[in-house]
């Protein structure tokens, strides 16, 4: 069945406006059509049009009691009957039968959606509903459009339709509510809705808020909506996976949120999100995609706890066990043969394969076993890559393939049905002890929750719709406009690569003029032409604007420049080789990752290998590119460089090994200490360049037996900076966070550099990574990581044992593996400290700090590259949190796609789809560096941006204690270490991709572009960063989205932080950095934001200044 071609016939009629037959012929075909339809279909139809729901409803969503006739999905019945279906939709267009048209429409909307088909149905809709403005538009197909937005990067639009939809009580066009149930069960969806795109945003704590405000709507119902309920639950525990636990004892303990209620007495964060995502199991439990869903949610959760420090070394095994049954439910949801037509669906259950492979590897299964599983899930993510760009005559083979390969692991992993008495149901009868909470909630409850948001959508309402672009009678009477956000057109272009965003041009820029960039996609247009998935980047000649970590498609006119300052004198030009795209290679389906030793001189280095993104992929232009820059030429550049970096020991783990491992990782079939070399390895890595002797050759080490002493209970938790009290605002209380560190950057345009480093302002901070020159001997009381000695010729020797003392040492991260099992050193080979062991994954897993992070990985010999596209890889997926001052990994699997187009002069944009990716169905962007770079490059873009995210999150809060309806949002970026074997062979930082009009609104000097609202807010939340940090830093080079008037929404990308907590560096001016915040760019005088946040007048302190020697 061919869907796509009956979707361009209806979508060409609804286009065309004409037909060559007579009113008579189309009134005929119309009923002929209309009475083909079986008699369910026609009752369907019959009631849309009567507006009976504004959600199609499934037979068992609302019913206490499910008959065996309720155990069906609606799915089934339209897939059984679409071809009659997209008929009778053709011939309502043909005879102007708006009614009958939209309500098949409303009908076939699910159904197209789970396929990925929405873009033209959508489309069609938009032209349906400007034709015909006074047929309802039924409030499901409303938020379809935001949920389009969001998958595609498109987040202002979507929350405008949403802010809408929860302002106006569910009011959309002259849709008719049948009762107060049914409005409240749109705004239910519609704050749930909202609560993903905070959650993609990184914020996890609001985003769970908004999330139970949907939970509360949809249990106050008449009758509770089962499927909602069961939606909103599996998003809460897969936000609680990522939660910190501060965050969570704040929203667990929250006395507006009776969470006991549904929880019971459950108070570790992890077992809350496998219990949230159980109970979503139960309440979707006759819908296979629900259940696959929400059981690969629960094992995520359970795999998660078996690694944590919560979890006792006695019950990780049950744990494992339990994950792993959860992981075989989700497998089975699916026979041998049956359809999937759905890309969520082959996304989770490629991540089910690759988890009940991690979980076999940690149960000590046969080490070959789990490898040969891992290269099969490899093999499938590369064809599900190709499967989410391939037209519709390729996706059955590639489906075919992917699933054939999902079946070799189910049997390799021995995969048994499961004992289920109830027919029609997809869980185990295991899962059916689990019963309703007793809950009290009424729709006047959860009306009382929604006034709450009524000031922040009602303003966000207010800044947007009068710059809608529809026609008027769209937006008047209440009626939604389903075209058109108003964004800023116009980009400010960063002169030079530098953590605040490499430019990435069309042309060379002059030092006098901006880079105008043109884009052949208009983005104020009609949407269904935007990607909609994670398969589907932007169309061939879309522009793209903005920092490398996020794809930025754009419309992007003339604007005044601001440029980003640096303090590279070479000239940063930005050209698209066509050669380049053209001569493109295919991915390699079998490139294993096997383990293979560290280069030991230069002469050791493998040919490049690098690929050319596919000739068949979409290309996406780059207006700007985010770089952290190449070393600065010159040894004493080099030298700086270096002191920035920090010299950080080598891994300080010392969990003894156990007999099982995941075949290295899916690579070799060595021990966990053991390496061999790997030719088809897509990471070139290199020893940097320098004047030290060369690294002694890799020693093969013995893996220790287990003596299971990783585990250390800690009570502790790290305090947060937080004001004293309403009063004394900008008092700040001890941390023990680790600080933020300098931002390592090297731009394109010369400009000062203070070679002396800059002492802490602070004479007690916290414990921070130690800077030592080559010679230097110095030991870290801070830290369970002491670096003994660095020799003269560059090689590290450290020693490492862990006590079995609980508890971090003075000056530690007391959440950190390595800080609460306090480490000694011990004897490590030199050039072995990418080689990961069983307890550094351990650690990893558990969660460890920045500073042990840095010092495990820190390297001033070894350089990464990617150096092969289009290729399938194990990885471990790394989160940081500021709050805690923790990274916490995954094991995943990542597929490094297609170059987007276009090269900045130090890093380059790519196409990345990975299996823990926050939003299966949103699109990824990675960035790697086009010259070999430090690991610590990558993990310190990462720390920066989640700096800034902090910040900003704590100067969101203040806003809306003014009623400031205005929020700003910095991107999340997280990093995956790319492993070949059990040995790091590469970074890569990635962020999810975003579509709109990018802008500048201040560089990282003194220059600002006055003529956007949105930088008054900006320069205040400078003002508000540079007094909670206690006048040590400033966030600066802000960049991103704006709305028109600069009010409502902001989203930001790559800033730098001037920061005298760190060494100044090349973008880190420091205390200049400072003075050319106060000084220029806020200047004496505060705007009306800092007026209305009542922050102190910066004219009146004395910045750190006078404390620096």
């Amino acid at each position: 069945m061919d869907v796509g071609g009956l979707l361009e016939d209806c979508l060409a009629a609804a286009e065309t406006h004409q037909s060559s037959s007579t009113a008579d012929e189309l009134g005929a075909k119309y009923c002929s059509c209309r009475d083909s339809l079986c008699a369910e279909l026609a009752s369907l139809l019959q009631d849309a049009m009567q507006m009976k729901w504004p959600f199609v409803p499934e037979r068992w969503q609302y019913k206490q009691s499910v008959t065996p006739n309720d155990k069906t999905n609606l799915s089934d019945l339209i897939s059984k009957h679409l071809p009659q279906l997209l008929a009778f939709l053709k011939a309502s267009i043909m005879a102007q039968e708006a009614s009958s048209a939209l309500a098949v429409v409303f009908l076939v909307d699910r159904f197209l959606y789970w396929t990925d088909e929405s873009s033209r149905l959508l489309k069609m809709t938009k032209l349906l509903h400007r034709r015909y403005p006074d047929s309802p538009l039924a409030p499901q197909l409303v938020i379809r459009q935001a949920r389009v937005y969001l998958n595609s990067g498109k987040l202002q639009k979507a929350e405008y339709i949403l802010s809408s939809l929860i302002n106006n009580c569910g009011a959309t066009g002259c849709w008719i509510y049948q009762s107060d149930g049914d409005r409240a069960l749109v705004q239910a969806v519609s704050v749930q809705v909202r609560g993903m795109i905070l959650q993609k945003l990184g914020l996890w704590r609001e985003s769970a808020e908004l999330i139970w405000a949907s939970l509360v709507g949809y249990y106050s119902l008449p009758q509770p909506d089962k499927k909602g309920i069961g939606t909103s639950l599996g998003i809460l525990a897969n936000i609680l996976v990522s939660m910190n636990d501060e965050d969570f004892h704040a929203f667990r303990t929250n006395p507006d949120i009776d969470f006991a209620s549904l929880f019971g007495g459950v108070r570790n964060r992890l077992l809350s999100a496998a219990q949230a995502a159980k109970m979503a199991v139960v309440y979707s439990q006759y819908t296979s995609l629900y259940v696959l869903t929400n059981v690969t949610t629960q094992g995520t959760c359970l795999l998660s706890y078996s690694f944590s420090l919560e979890c006792p070394a006695s019950q990780r095994k049950f744990y494992l066990q339990r994950a792993r049954e959860a992981f075989a439910t989700g497998l089975l949801t699916k026979s041998e043969g049956d359809l999937v037509t759905s890309q969520q669906e082959l996304h989770t259950f490629l991540k089910a394969a690759y988890s009940i492979t991690v979980a076999h590897k940690w149960l000590g299964d046969p080490r070959q076993v789990v490898k040969k599983a891992g290269q099969d899930c490899q093999e499938a993510l590369a064809n599900f890559y190709d499967y989410c760009r391939a037209g519709a005559q390729d996706k059955d083979g590639l489906c075919a393939e992917i699933m054939r390969l999902v079946a070799r692991v189910k049997l390799l992993w021995g995969v048994d049905p499961f004992p289920n008495s109830e027919k029609g149901s997809f869980i185990p009868d295991s899962y059916r002890s689990v019963k309703d909470p007793s809950v009290r909630f009424t729709l006047q409850g959860f009306s009382k929750i929604m006034q709450r948001f009524q000031k922040y959508h009602a303003s966000l309402c207010e800044t947007t719709t009068k710059h809608c672009k529809g026609h008027k009678e769209d937006t008047d009477g209440g009626k939604l406009c389903l075209t058109a956000l108003g964004t800023t057109f116009g980009t400010l272009n960063t002169e030079c690569g530098d953590e605040g965003g490499e430019p990435l041009k069309h042309l060379r820029q002059t030092s006098d003029m901006c880079t105008t960039m043109g884009s052949t996609d208009n983005l104020g247009s009609s949407w269904q032409e935007l990607p909609i998935s994670s398969g589907s980047p932007p169309p061939r000649g879309s522009g793209y604007a903005g920092s490398c970590a996020v794809g930025h498609q754009a419309d992007v006119t003339s604007q005044s420049c601001i440029s980003t300052e640096g303090d590279d004198n070479r000239s940063d030009s930005m050209s698209q080789s066509a050669d380049e795209n053209k001569n493109q290679n295919p991915r390699d389906h079998n490139s294993g990752f096997g383990s293979h030793a560290a280069p030991t001189s230069p002469t050791s280095n493998r040919p490049s290998l690098k690929a050319g993104s596919g000739s068949d992929a979409p290309q996406a232009g780059i207006e700007t590119l985010d770089t952290e820059g190449s070393w600065v030429d010159g040894a004493s550049a080099r030298k700086q460089s270096e002191a920035e970096a920090g010299v950080d020991s080598l891994s300080q783990l010392a969990l003894r090994s156990s007999s099982s491992s995941l075949g290295d990782s899916f690579g070799s079939q060595s021990s966990w200490e053991k390496i061999s070399a790997d030719p088809s390895s897509p990471v070139h890595t290199k020893p940097r360049p320098n004047n030290l002797a060369k690294a002694e050759p890799c020693q093969s080490m013995g893996s220790p037996g287990s003596d299971g002493s990783f585990y250390s209970e800690s009570s502790g938790s790290a305090v947060d900076v937080a004001y004293e009290n309403r009063a004394s605002r900008w008092k700040a209380r001890p941390s023990h966070r680790p600080l933020p560190l300098e931002s390592l950057v090297h731009t394109d345009v010369e400009t000062e550099v203070d070679p002396a480093p800059v002492k802490l302002a602070n004479p007690n901070p916290p414990a921070a990574p130690r800077h030592l020159s080559p010679a230097a001997t110095e030991t870290s009381t801070g830290s369970s990581f002491e670096v003994l000695e660095v020799k003269q010729n560059g090689t590290q020797h450290n020693e490492m044992t862990c006590t079995e003392e609980g508890g971090a040492p003075p000056g530690g991260n007391p959440l950190c593996y390595s800080c609460i099992n306090h480490c000694k050193l011990t004897a490590v080979a030199p050039g072995r400290q990418f080689l990961l062991r069983e307890q550094d994954y351990q650690a990893l897993l558990a969660g460890v700090c920045h500073e042990c992070l840095l010092r495990r990985l820190q390297s001033d010999e070894m350089q990464f590259k990617l150096d092969k596209l289009r290729t399938a890889c194990s990885a471990l997926h790394l989160k940081f949190s500021k709050a805690t001052g923790l990274w916490t990994a995954r094991e995943t699997c990542v597929y490094i796609g297609d170059e987007m187009g276009m090269k900045g002069k130090q890093r380059m944009a790519i196409w990345v789809q990975f299996l823990h990716q926050e939003e299966r169905l949103s699109s990824y962007v990675g960035k790697d560096y086009l010259k070999p770079k430090e690991i610590q490059f990558h993990l310190k873009d990462v720390e920066r941006q989640m700096t800034a995210q902090y910040y900003v999150t704590e100067f969101n809060k203040s806003l809306y204690d003014k009623e400031a309806m205005a929020q700003i949002f910095f991107i999340p970026s997280e990093a995956l270490l790319i492993l070949n074997g059990d040995e790091v062979a590469g970074c890569v930082t990635v962020e999810p991709y975003m579509l709109g009009d990018f802008v500048k609104l201040t560089n990282n000097t003194g220059k600002k572009e006055d003529k956007f609202q949105a930088t008054k807010y900006g320069l205040a939340f400078g003002h508000f960063t540079y007094l909670l940090s206690g006048g040590q830093e400033v966030v600066v080079d802000l960049q991103g989205w704006v709305t028109a008037n600069g009010k409502g929404l902001t989203y930001l990308t790559d800033p730098q932080i001037h920061s005298t907590r760190a060494p100044r560096g090349p973008s880190n001016f420091a205390d200049r950095g400072l003075r050319y915040f106060l000084e220029e760019q806020h200047g004496p005088e505060c705007n009306e934001v800092c007026e209305l946040l009542k922050l102190p007048p910066l004219a009146a302190r004395q910045h750190i200044g006078r404390q620096i020697s």
